[in-house]
């Protein structure tokens, strides 16, 4: 089980690759995510303020069956911001392989 801490350190980027894909809104985010990481509304809907307010993302309201609906739209800074978390993936491999490596030497 993934821990709290490093999920939600994952999640701002996760909520940023599903937008890359093009616009979208809350509900249908948590659908496009499902497959790959559990986020409830309560959990989505401060992340999409807090990118918004950060700039990597901006929003307008579309009418949906009588009622607003509001869609996300990833910034050039928001694909900036996710292209740097992709780009540090060496960064991550290797701590990741030091930690196997510790684990698999203390096996020994």
């Amino acid at each position: 089980m993934l821990d709290p801490q490093l999920k939600r350190g994952l999640l701002d980027h996760c909520v940023l690759a599903a937008l890359c894909r093009g616009d979208s809104y809350g509900y249908q985010i948590i659908k496009d995510l499902s497959g790959s990481v559990a986020l409830s509304e309560s959990t989505l809907y401060p992340i999409l303020r807090r990118l918004e307010q950060g700039g990597a993302l901006s929003s307008y309201s579309v009418e949906h069956n009588g009622r607003l609906r509001k869609f996300y739209h990833l910034t050039p800074q928001g694909r900036r911001q996710l292209q740097d978390f992709l780009d540090s993936r060496e960064e991550l491999d290797r701590i990741f392989d030091f930690m196997q490596g510790s684990v698999a030497n203390d096996e020994t």
